[in-house]
């Protein structure tokens, strides 16, 4: 759009002057939205009209003496006057070639008081009115580039304001549509730069706002624009744009409505990321409880959240494994890819890795969860290891990620980094599942002669075998005498010692066998019961305990011999300290080594279940009793 300072520049032919003020720059940058012709004759007889158009400049047509004055000044006062009220640019009268000063001392005095510049030219009001016709075009143009940034502004609001892109979406296009550097940032990061580098010519500029709590000053200063993007909120969030020419008015507007759309961007990002973490954290806490056994407790916790999701009796579960940096990239793309359908979190005790757990309902399979965690390990990512477990009951879950665990570490050294069938990860799935069977039923055959017996038995045992009698009768709600009458009875029908590791182990084992496992139908038959060292001298079990302890036999600390001797003692510290000659702290020390190299917990039954069995493959030590024998020799 033309202005009082370019209009001679662009219409030589005009021969338009600046009479006054002396000092005429300040009025350059006005700009001229169009042009009304006034008849000095029709001024005469009628004075000056009541209304002209803001930004106009007005032209006085018609021939002028050598010198205003008289009723011509009169006039030319009352249109000045009109023009303040209207907020017009500037005043041009016609004049015969030769004339240098028009106006009286009168005019001038009024000139600066309303501050509106007097200018003259020779050209006609023909050739005026051309000008007019080519200001109202050039205001079209413009008009029409406008509404078209702001529609093109607005396109770029995304289809859901939280949209992770949608900032810099929009700081590209600013760049682009006003060829100008463009950083939105908060004190201590920077969200979006258009192009990358804008940040470090932009750097200095928001320091200094930041310090003076102004704009800079500075020899660029008026080519940069700091726009705050929440002010009445207290944001820190600012818009910086800076470029070579000044900005006009109308950038300055279309700078202004893009930092309205950033602003609202910002605070759905804010607002998302607060809902997110709230969010995490009840997953997060329903996993913690569904691992420790609390299911009753999870489902209430995620029954807003996710109504039904936790109401199956079963689930599986799956670990992902990441670089610690990107574990919260590779949640998002977890929850996105098993979303309503499986709880993802990140792993409090493990900085590498994330849990997923599914819940599968029998009637209806749902393979597609396993299939979106493969997708993601296959794809370029932050995914680089799955493993996953068997179906469990939701109260086992613990046991679920021991076994999905085991399984991640298997799938280290698979072609595609997965390893999903328990087959070749899960001690109980590796054992002959014929001669597992009749070993676990002759063991646990004392218990099973009777119907009720046995159904308070294999409620009962497998949790108060797994925990002290106080913690197994919370979680099976039951007293806690009623709790320790049944594992005595369970001793003494089974002639053992619960009070042995060894001997928890192995109906531990058995039980798992008998009530999670289906057994083959040549189990139920009549045969030779194989011993419990039997069962383990198979080559698949070798190599499941060669790669279990792979890890802790490369550390430079002897992790077996504690391990061995710590079982030995029924997993009492101090004894086990003072056999091998070692402080408490470092056999605990060596212990929660030998989890990290294993992914067991040894607080658990099936950690030390594992950790035992595989030691008495790979060393020989601890003994283990061997229990099958002694039964069939009863027999």
């Amino acid at each position: 759009m033309p202005t009082l300072g370019s209009l001679p520049t662009q219409h030589p032919d005009l021969e338009l002057t600046f009479v006054w003020p002396r000092n005429t720059v300040p009025h350059h940058g006005e700009r001229v939205t169009g042009l009304t012709i006034l008849r000095l004759d029709e001024l005469l007889e009628n004075g000056a009209p009541r209304r002209l158009d803001a930004g106009a400049l007005i032209f006085v047509a018609g021939a002028m003496p050598f010198r205003i004055r008289g009723r011509i000044a009169v006039a030319i006062e009352e249109v000045l006057r009109q023009m303040s009220l209207d907020g017009c640019v500037g005043l041009v009268v016609t004049v015969a070639e030769g004339v240098s000063q028009p106006f009286p001392q009168s005019l001038r005095d009024m000139s600066d008081l309303l501050e509106i510049p007097l200018l003259m030219t020779t050209a006609s009001a023909d050739r005026w009115a051309d000008v007019h016709t080519s200001i109202q075009q050039a205001r079209l143009a413009i008009a029409e580039r406008r509404a078209s940034q702001l529609n093109a502004l607005v396109q770029q609001l995304p289809a859901q304001l939280a949209d992770p892109k949608a900032m810099q979406r929009i700081a590209s296009w600013l760049a682009r549509a006003l060829d100008v550097q463009v950083l939105v940032s908060e004190p201590d990061r920077v969200l979006a730069a258009s192009p990358p580098t804008a940040a470090e010519h932009l750097a200095q500029a928001i320091i200094r706002q930041s310090v003076e709590g102004g704009a800079p000053e500075s020899p660029s200063a008026p080519h940069t624009q700091l726009i705050s993007l929440a002010p009445t909120s207290g944001a820190d969030t600012v818009l910086a744009v800076a470029r070579r020419t000044p900005f006009d008015e109308a950038e300055i507007r279309l700078l202004r409505h893009a930092a309205k759309l950033l602003g609202l961007v910002d605070q759905a990002r804010r607002e998302y990321h607060v809902a997110a973490d709230a969010s995490r954290a009840v997953r997060t806490a329903a996993v913690q409880l569904l691992l420790d056994g609390e299911v009753d407790k999870a489902r209430r916790v995620m029954e807003q959240m996710a109504p039904g999701l936790l109401d199956t009796e079963t689930a599986r579960l799956f670990v992902v494994t990441t670089e610690p940096a990107h574990r919260d990239t590779a949640v998002r793309l977890c929850e996105t890819a098993t979303a309503g359908r499986a709880l993802a979190v990140a792993d409090p005790r493990e900085r590498n890795r994330v849990v997923v757990i599914q819940p599968v309902r029998e009637s209806e399979p749902d393979e597609n969860v396993p299939g979106e965690l493969v997708r993601l390990v296959s794809a370029p990512g932050p995914v680089s290891s799955l493993g996953g477990s068997g179906v469990y009951s939701m109260s086992l879950l613990g046991e679920a990620l021991n076994e999905a665990g085991t399984a991640q570490r298997f799938a280290l050294h698979q072609p595609d980094s997965v390893a999903l069938s328990v087959q070749h990860t899960d001690l109980v799935s590796l054992l002959c599942q014929h001669d597992a069977q009749r070993w676990a039923r002759q063991l646990l055959h004392p218990l099973m002669e009777s119907d009720v017996q046995w159904e308070q038995m294999r409620e009962t045992l497998p949790t108060a075998l797994a925990y002290p009698y106080t913690v197994a009768a919370r979680r099976l709600d039951l007293h806690r005498n009623t709790v320790t009458r049944r594992v005595a009875r369970a001793a003494q029908l089974l002639d053992m010692d619960f009070t042995t590791i060894g001997d928890r182990i192995a109906v531990g084992l058995a039980l798992e066998l008998v009530t999670h496992r289906e057994p083959p139908e040549t189990a139920l038959r009549g045969g030779q019961v194989p011993t419990l060292h039997q069962l383990l001298a198979a080559p698949q079990i070798r190599a499941w305990a060669e790669t279990l302890l792979s890890a802790a036999r490369e550390d430079r600390r002897n992790l077996l011999a504690t391990a061995a001797a710590w079982l030995t003692f029924d997993a009492h510290l101090e004894p086990t300290a003072r056999a091998l000659g070692l402080s408490e702290v470092t056999v605990r020390t060596h212990l929660r080594a030998l989890e990290t190299h294993m992914a067991r917990d040894l607080s658990s039954l099936n950690g030390m279940r594992d950790l035992q069995f595989a030691l008495n493959i790979v060393t020989g030590e601890p003994n283990i009793r061997d229990i099958g024998r002694q039964l069939c020799a009863a027999a």
